[in-house]
């Protein structure tokens, strides 16, 4: 397929150590002009898996400071094409997304999309309680992700909570995305361990200074974090009140570990303080 036939969207999917989820999603990938797999020191089959299906591997070494990983690939890497879509290495797209790309993207006047997302948890989708959905798809050079000071205590290298900033009109795609992590509930409960640390991190940081480009989201959530009520609203809310009930135990377990994962937030903001007093943790 020629550059000129092909979806006019470079796919780009940061990845470490992913062997077990990517090469489902790279068999989903045919039709874009072009796939790059952003590869940060695998130490498994990732690399192979992504040149076997035919992606552009590019090598990124994390220096502590800006950029991290996906504003690193806006800023080093030409783009042939006039959108950019970043996606998860568990996250898969279909026929429907593509054909939708299709119809949208030539008459658009938007700058960039909001993505809804089909979550899997547990063996089962969930289809109930809180969505998941996240600008993802936006104009090469409409803008880039957020920029946090966080080079003296930042140990993650790729943007995780940080949102794009785009300059222009944000649309809304149908076509769900499908979010379903392989790797198990280990996997899980350890990333999210280290996104508990960044995040309590972000919060303290965010107390001494001016936020700026925050969501009506992040808004809500980091007005709620000090209060050690966040994680139960959320609870209540999409167990209870988004029908979280209706998914059965997988529906509870994630909303159980949602809480669990604002609770996390909290502690490690408390023993943050604490330390900074020269206090026992």
């Amino acid at each position: 397929m020629s550059l000129a036939q092909a979806i006019p969207v470079t796919v780009v999917i940061p990845v470490r150590n992913e062997a077990q989820n990517l090469a489902i999603g790279l068999t989903r990938l045919k039709g874009f002009a072009e796939v790059v797999v952003v590869d940060s020191g695998s130490t498994d089959a990732t690399r192979a898996i992504a040149a076997e299906y035919g992606a552009r591997v590019v090598d990124f070494r994390w220096d502590g400071g800006f950029p991290k990983k996906r504003n690193w690939f806006l800023r080093q890497n030409s783009v042939r094409t006039p959108w950019v879509l970043f996606l998860d290495a568990d996250e898969y797209i279909d026929e429907a997304f593509k054909d939708e790309l299709r119809q949208v993207l030539p008459v658009t006047e938007c700058a960039g999309f909001v993505l809804f997302y089909d979550n899997w948890f547990a063996g089962r989708r969930l289809r109930f309680g809180d969505h998941m959905r996240k600008l993802a798809l936006f104009r090469v050079g409409a803008g880039e992700y957020e920029r946090i000071d966080e080079e003296a205590w930042s140990h993650l290298d790729m943007e995780v909570h940080e949102h794009p900033v785009i300059r222009g009109k944000i649309g809304r795609l149908r076509t769900p995305i499908e979010h379903q992590d392989y790797k198990g509930l280990t996997a899980y409960l350890e990333r999210h361990n280290a996104y508990s640390t960044w995040e309590a991190r972000r919060y303290l940081l965010l107390q001494a200074t001016s936020a700026k480009n925050l969501t009506v989201r992040q808004r809500i959530k980091y007005a709620l974090l000090d209060s050690s009520w966040l994680g139960l609203v959320y609870f209540l809310g999409a167990y209870l009140f988004k029908g979280g009930f209706l998914d059965g135990r997988a529906g509870l377990l994630f909303a159980q570990m949602k809480w669990f994962y604002f609770l996390q937030v909290k502690g490690k903001v408390d023993e943050l303080r604490r330390r900074a007093r020269g206090m026992p943790v």
